[in-house]
């Protein structure tokens, strides 16, 4: 059976709380710098919203999406100014050493089998070629899985799977869970307990109402963002060998050296 990333997808236009939508600014200002000039993979781009400004530094982009409908959210936004392709990253559509940089953003743990994936990356990337990995931080005790997602890795997972595939990681934290607002850090309880009991909404159009509880006014969704939609705020680093209890996000930039 299919599976309804629409659902769970932030899409232009939604109405999601500012820190959401810092928090996509600064995943694509840090995978940026690793961009200049590269020949970059986007995977599970979604909606697309980080690639007219990962297009702006690289030399050349791809990026494409499992899912159909989504990726036609994107593509009537770009127009012309950029051709998307679907593919399951469990087998991408491209010739070996074709990148110099490989994106995946919130997404692997929607990905069935990790090890196949790893592999393509290793494929697809050129030597010395970097995977870029953002994920939600597992290791919070308020943490709440996503639909559809299979599997989620911490820190140190990441560091050892990624290693087995001739990865060395380095790693950063986003969204310091001390430094967001003295309402989220109360209810903080609250929402680990309406999560281990199933009452947390799965869809994202359910969850407005828990967010304006917990974000108060929210705002719009761009369709795409911009050198100045939000300040650029460089994340912590982190290390590779303890579980991060401290943010919200987990980077991982993966050198290959194998």
């Amino acid at each position: 059976m299919s599976r309804d990333f629409v659902s769970v997808t932030e899409l232009a236009g939604d109405e999601v709380s500012a820190e959401q939508v810092e928090r996509i600014c600064r995943r694509y200002y840090w995978a940026g710098e690793y961009c200049r000039g590269k020949d970059v993979l986007e995977v599970a781009c979604g909606a697309g919203q980080g690639v007219g400004y990962l297009a702006g530094l690289s030399g050349s982009v791809m990026a494409g999406d499992v899912s159909q409908p989504i990726l036609a959210i994107a593509a009537r936004h770009y127009g012309d100014r950029f051709a998307f392709r679907q593919f399951d990253a469990h087998k991408m559509p491209f010739e070996a050493s074709t990148f110099d940089v490989l994106v995946i953003f919130e997404a692997i743990y929607y990905i069935r089998d990790l090890d196949q994936f790893f592999a393509e990356c290793k494929r697809v990337l050129r030597p010395r070629g970097v995977l870029l990995i953002v994920t939600a931080n597992k290791d919070l005790f308020d943490f709440n899985a996503s639909p559809h997602s299979f599997r989620y890795l911490g820190v140190p997972e990441l560091n050892h799977e990624l290693g087995r595939f001739g990865f060395a990681c380095e790693f950063f934290g986003d969204t310091p869970v001390q430094a967001v607002s003295i309402r989220q850090r109360v209810l903080r309880p609250f929402k680990m307990i309406a999560s281990r009991l199933g009452l947390i909404p799965k869809t994202t159009s359910g969850k407005k109402l828990l967010k304006r509880l917990v974000f108060g006014k929210l705002v719009k969704m761009p369709a795409e963002i911009r050198e100045d939609t939000c300040l650029h705020v460089k994340p912590s680093t982190l290390d590779p060998s303890v579980p991060d209890i401290g943010h919200k996000v987990i980077f991982c930039a993966a050198r290959l050296i194998g």
